[in-house]
Formats: C-alpha cells, sequence, structure tokens
C-alpha cells in the first residue's frame, strides 16, 4: 500500500494514496500498461456523494470522451450527477461489475470501485500534493454546498 494523504472533511477524513494523480473533477489516475489510465472517485467525492447506489454509463469501449464530455450518471444518498470525462481520450473498458453493484465504490474506492479506463491527453493530471491545495482551495463552497447555502454570502 502507499503513502496516504489525509484532507479533513469536518469530522471526517478523506484519504489519497500517493501512487496515482488525481483530476480536479475528484478522479484518481492510476497508470496502467501501454499509456492507459484507470479512472476511479476519489474519497473527496466517494464522502460527497454518501451512499451510491446507482450507477449508468453511456459510452463503450472505443469511444471517444471530450473535454469534461458526460459520460454516464450516478445516484447516490445525497445526489444524482452526471459523471464527466477526466481526460480528452479513448474509453479502453469500463467496470461492468458497477452496473450491478455499485455499491463497491462506498466500499473499495481506490481498488475494485473504479469507474473507466482510457487513454488520451493526461497532461492535466494533478500529483497528490497539488490535489490537496485544489482541496482546500474549494473546500468553503463544498462546505456551503453540502450545508445548501451554496448562493448565500455569508
Amino acid at each position: 500500500m502507499s503513502e496516504l494523504l489525509t484532507f479533513a472533511m469536518g469530522e471526517f477524513v478523506a484519504e489519497f494514496p500517493t501512487d496515482r494523480m488525481y483530476v480536479k473533477n475528484h478522479m484518481w489516475a492510476l497508470p496502467r500498461d501501454g499509456g492507459v489510465y484507470r479512472f476511479g472517485f476519489s474519497a473527496y467525492a466517494v464522502r460527497l456523494l454518501q451512499d451510491i447506489y446507482f450507477i449508468d454509463f453511456d459510452c463503450v469501449p472505443g469511444a471517444k470522451l471530450g473535454h469534461r464530455q458526460e459520460f454516464g450518471n450516478i445516484e447516490s444518498k445525497k445526489a444524482e450527477s452526471g459523471m464527466y470525462a477526466p481526460i480528452v481520450g479513448e474509453v479502453i473498458c469500463i467496470n461492468d461489475r458497477l452496473l450491478e453493484d455499485p455499491s463497491i465504490i462506498n466500499i473499495d474506492k481506490y481498488g475494485e470501485g473504479w469507474l473507466l479506463e482510457m487513454r488520451g491527453e493526461v497532461e492535466g493530471l494533478l500529483q497528490p500534493a497539488d490535489y490537496m491545495k485544489h482541496l482546500e482551495s474549494a473546500w468553503d463552497v463544498a462546505q456551503r454546498t453540502i450545508k445548501g447555502q451554496a448562493n448565500t454570502d455569508d
């Protein structure tokens, strides 16, 4: 197991393995063979979503995804949302197991709960320390959103 970085989310702590890179849309990126990257939701995203119970992919292997193009949907206790491409590139495979049991993401977000594998433009990926800085800069807005106060001026 790689070293872990932690980020305090109120009374909860999100952990981030340092053996992978991260994306500003709160996904991790683990390099595989042949220039392929495996992507999944970071602990930060899973904590905000809470109890994921539905996932659907709108892409198939071989599909080309553009910048922030929607590739599927996810539903959880806290939210329904589109899932957006972490990079520009080609979908190599999707994790079909999640269609039958999306709760795998809740249990093993950095292992069997991965979403898809892609090959493409990866220069926008963040080192773990840079992702932590991104989380720190976005945490105030996230807290207000969690509390339903995103549009207030306090």
